[in-house]
């Protein structure tokens, strides 16, 4: 499903080289549940990009869903990333002006799919993450939790192969992340989707079939 060889990522800051990734070789089977944990700066965030088609990579190659990233062309790689991944920021990433069901029906809506179809996906999608009684209310009327939860139900309405969260728990106290991360191992159970889930927390890797640890741009043995 996901294989990363010999992947590099250097930033060029003025005259500065900043080497954010060190020779990646990593493989995520089709339905596998990886968390990659380490402290801020690693550079999972990096690595989480790369594998979203959010960032090139500066040398190595990213196959992904059977499609070779760097040999995409931008229209090419717009689709992939809207169609084949679904994202989770850690600052949930909710249009304030739209109710939830609004969010989590705006992917599908950018998809061209008729209005009324992807209301009635979104409400679905919505009650997966039980959320069903607050369809109609607007970001700042529910709690940070329940917006993580719209996030990730938005998330999942494309269908995606993939799902990536960016640290999906820090802007959360640690009761309602717990709740999250327990929501992430359910929906994998139920739905058999690929996550990447990275976080500088240790107890994000409970939820996890596999664990993987990043230090200062590599992955530890």
């Amino acid at each position: 499903m996901i294989e990363l060889i010999e992947v590099s990522k250097v930033y060029q800051r003025g005259s500065e080289a900043i080497q954010a990734l060190k020779d990646i070789n990593l493989q995520i089977a089709s339905g596998e549940f990886v968390a990659i944990t380490g402290k801020s700066g690693c550079g999972k965030s990096t690595l989480l990009h790369i594998i979203g088609g959010l960032e090139p990579v500066s040398r190595g190659r990213v196959l992904v869903d059977g499609r070779d990233l760097a040999r995409l062309l931008e229209p090419d790689l717009t689709r992939f990333r809207r169609d084949r991944v679904g994202v989770v920021f850690q600052s949930f990433n909710l249009l304030p002006l739209l109710t939830l069901k609004e969010n989590v029906a705006l992917p599908r809506v950018l998809q061209g799919t008729p209005y009324d179809l992807a209301q009635q996906e979104a409400t679905r999608w919505l009650g997966e993450v039980g959320l069903s009684a607050r369809l109609n209310h607007k970001p700042h009327q529910v709690s940070g939790g329940e917006m993580q939860r719209a996030a990730i139900a938005r998330a999942l309405i494309n269908q995606p192969a993939v799902i990536l969260a960016d640290e999906p728990t820090g802007n959360l106290d640690s009761v309602t992340a717990a709740q999250v991360l327990e929501l992430f191992s359910d929906l994998h159970r139920r739905f058999q989707k690929t996550i990447v889930l990275v976080s500088h927390a240790p107890e994000a890797g409970q939820a996890a079939d596999r664990v993987l640890r990043l230090r200062d741009g590599r992955l530890l043995p």
